[in-house]
């Protein structure tokens, strides 16, 4: 066969590329990786950032600092609230593209520490994993994006994109000093077209690893139902007792649920899904749009999965009921704080509506639910970013899937993709327990974090790599 001089070209430019790309990352050692990104989370556990309770972020800031120095890479210090710090870090690239942004929050949820079998903030490797709180929520995020960065720089890899580095305070409880604070304040400082942050997961399914990237997430919002009454004595029920309005509202709560919907994100998830879970599921999956067995398969669902089931629908759980002051009077008003996780598209005053219609009751008061975090339509699934990780799977996880999830949590990612970045969301891997985040013995894996090293950095390597 003839072959014209493009073409000669173009074959030529793929054997380099075939040839190039695997020198990069085999020349890597990955248990070395491993260790050093275990090392590093260890020391970073050890510091408590619970937030509110402690803040000390600066504290983690200040110990990533001086891992980058010792890297030979500058680092700058952003701070709101005294002690609640922010660092960003960039390897520059040739600027052929635009940047490409590495995150995690490292503040963490507080614990309950009767209910730990280990110190969870003594970092201890045991049976195979990293103990401690943060470990998976999220300085494991933290410490593997930041092992990434360091590894670029140590290669020398030419980058057609700035890499930034970013490790964030006040996620769980305060935005505002943290990816709020840069978002708005210092922008310039971290814009870039892609972001890879907190929010999907890596985990087995069926003997398949499945690499859920976060393209979309729910909106939170708080809201309460509040019961009025005549207060009185205990002794003479009374049919306004705010206590029996209030459970009774609550009861009704519980048998409904929000209409179902689907977005981009959500339907190539049951899609994709359909193909690893097993086959009862898979069923349930495909006919989530099947009107002839609507009702069948959401109830199903209801009890079956439930990540999947809040993933269709806005959901509503009561979390904090408030209400009486002595076992023989009747209160004036109780209170039932429902957190409601809604689809980003929903409209909260027709949700408010709905509710009313529910309840039915003139003697429970619903209030409006506060300003939350930004909305934003699915992240794309034909993107540069999110085809790298793709093909970063099936290196590093062959046989497994990739596919696209929603987040029923909130993240920090939604600040950004107000700003116009692509950002999505990855997660440390998941052991047979499942996720533990916010949970009581949180860990993470040590050979996972090793893979996950690995496939980030392959990822990175792909879209950021000249």
């Amino acid at each position: 066969m003839r072959t014209t001089p493009r073409r000669s070209i173009l074959l030529l430019a793929v054997a380099a590329t075939l040839l190039a790309a695997p020198t990069t990352t085999a020349a890597q050692d990955w248990a070395k990786a491993r260790d050093e990104a275990v090392a590093n989370l260890q020391a970073l556990v050890r510091i408590d950032t619970s937030d509110p309770a402690t803040g000390n972020e600066a504290r983690v800031v200040r110990h990533i600092q001086d891992i980058l120095t010792r890297e030979g890479i500058e680092s700058r210090y952003y701070e709101k609230e005294p002690g609640r710090g922010n660092v960003v870090a960039r390897l520059k690239g040739n600027g052929s593209e635009r940047p490409l942004l590495l995150m995690g929050h490292i503040d963490v949820v507080g614990v309950e520490r009767d209910m730990w079998t280990v110190d969870p903030f003594a970092a201890e490797v045991r049976d195979g994993y990293l103990w401690g709180r943060g470990s998976q929520d999220d300085k494991g995020m933290t410490t593997v994006a930041l092992q990434v960065f360091i590894m670029l720089k140590r290669a020398n890899v030419a980058l057609d994109r700035d890499v930034i580095f970013m490790a964030n305070s006040g996620e769980e409880g305060n935005p505002s000093i943290g990816v709020q604070f840069m978002a708005e304040e210092h922008f310039d400082e971290i814009d870039a077209e892609f972001a890879l942050n907190e929010g999907g997961g890596i985990e087995d399914v069926n003997g398949r690893t499945v690499v859920a990237v976060a393209t979309a997430e729910k909106v939170s919002k708080g809201m309460r139902l509040i019961a009025h009454g005549v207060s009185g004595h205990a002794s003479r029920p009374r049919p306004d007792n705010p206590i029996v309005h209030l459970g009774a509202a609550l009861g009704k709560l519980e048998s409904w649920q929000y209409r179902m919907r689907l977005n981009e994100t959500t339907r190539e998830y049951f899609r994709r899904m359909a193909d690893v879970v097993d086959p009862e599921l898979a069923d349930l999956y495909r006919n989530l749009e099947n009107p002839a067995r609507t009702a069948e398969v959401q109830e199903k669902l209801r009890t079956r999965d439930l990540s999947a089931n809040s993933m269709i629908r806005t959901s509503i759980s009561p979390t904090i009921i408030e209400g009486g002051f002595r076992s023989n009077v009747i209160p004036a008003e109780a209170t039932a704080r429902l957190d409601i996780r809604a689809l980003p598209d929903d409209d909260p005053q027709w949700l408010m509506e709905e509710l009313r219609k529910v309840i039915d009751d003139a003697a429970v008061e619903i209030t409006p639910p506060g300003r939350g975090r930004p909305v934003s339509p699915p992240m794309p699934v034909d993107s540069d970013l999110f085809r790298a990780l793709e093909r970063a799977q099936q290196q590093v996880f062959p046989g497994g899937v990739t596919t696209p999830t929603m987040g029923t949590g909130a993240t920090d990612s939604s600040y950004l993709r107000a700003k116009g970045i692509l950002a999505y969301g990855l997660g440390v891997p998941k052991g047979p327990e499942g996720s533990l985040a916010h949970g009581n013995d949180e860990r993470a894996s040590v050979e996972g974090l090793g893979r996950f090293v690995r496939f980030l950095y392959q990822a990175v390597l792909e879209v950021a790599g000249s």
